[in-house]
């Protein structure tokens, strides 16, 4: 048995509650899985999991274990970065997380060149629009948008991000126009779900601010599938400025209360404050704010 390898499918396992889930992260068969936690478990001579048809959770032993398999996991994947560090040059697989939106932005703008100025870093691009746990699921670093509240993290603001608020010219045309922000409890709007509650709507017109709650209508936790929303006229929604000038000029969404600004949101990529700092996740932080700065609609406000 590999020992390290079954120790990172447990960890896997508690993480996501499954199996199956735990497999698809590892690239690796269920049914390998399956057999590395029942070896772990007969070598240790505990019970780690709980199995049912319907899910599995994690015993008293097993989470016990879980917090040192995650200590020595994360310590084996520092050791081997501070010897990758020594040969100066950045290299080996660098995983990161950022919202769909931005990256999307960033592999028609901008990853192609970071893949040609590091051609020895391996780039693993996770795309989602929820939280991640960086050490367990082994995320050297992430991009977010919005306020920073984890201390465990290091946030490094790399910019900021301006939001419009606009719809399709069919819904406009079919609905009208709204004249003022209140205006939208008469309309169909599109709400954002950031860990499953929906995200405020707010505007500003010179000393005047409301942050409007809306409920019911749509409801989407990504925001590309949101964009999608916009364009085929579900609504009137809020997408990034970065979004909203790649439609515009193709009249395929128009910007309304253009009077009313919306707050801008700061833009970190994030680290684990106990982990070291590799050179390769150091090339990607450095190398995220020199595209952000040369950015207009992106740099720090």
């Amino acid at each position: 048995m590999d020992k390290i390898k079954a120790m990172e499918a447990f960890v896997r396992v508690v993480d996501t509650g499954g199996i199956t889930r735990a497999a698809e992260m590892m690239g690796a068969p269920k049914a390998t899985v399956s057999t590395l936690i029942q070896e772990l478990e007969a070598q240790l001579g505990a019970r780690l999991l709980h199995r049912t048809t319907r899910k599995v959770t994690v015993t008293a032993d097993g989470a016990a274990y879980y917090e040192r398999c995650v200590r020595i996991l994360d310590d084996l994947r520092e050791a081997d970065e501070a010897i990758s560090d020594r040969q100066g040059q950045p290299a080996g697989k660098l995983k990161v997380d950022m919202t769909t939106s931005m990256a999307s932005l960033l592999m028609r703008d901008a990853i192609p060149d970071f893949l040609m100025r590091y051609p020895d870093i391996a780039l693993e691009l996770g795309c989602t629009d929820r939280p991640v746990n960086m050490v367990s699921e082994g995320v050297d670093c992430v991009v977010r948008v919005g306020q920073i509240s984890d201390p465990s993290l290091v946030a490094r603001r790399i910019g900021s991000m301006r939001f419009v608020t606009c719809a399709s010219p069919a819904y406009l045309a079919q609905h009208g126009t709204p004249q003022h922000p209140r205006d939208l409890y008469r309309h169909r709007w599109i709400n954002y779900l950031a860990q499953g509650r929906v995200v405020a709507w707010d505007f500003a017109k010179g000393d005047e601010k409301l942050e409007l709650q809306f409920e019911g209508g749509l409801a989407v936790n990504d925001s590309n599938v949101y964009r999608d929303a916009c364009l085929a006229g579900v609504g009137v929604g809020q997408i990034p400025s970065f979004a909203f000038q790649v439609h515009e000029p193709r009249g395929e969404l128009v910007q309304v209360l253009e009077d009313w600004h919306t707050e801008n949101l700061p833009v970190h990529v994030l680290y684990p404050s106990n982990r070291h700092l590799s050179t390769k996740v150091q090339a990607f932080v450095e190398w995220a704010a020199e595209v952000f700065e040369n950015s207009p609609g992106l740099r720090r406000a």
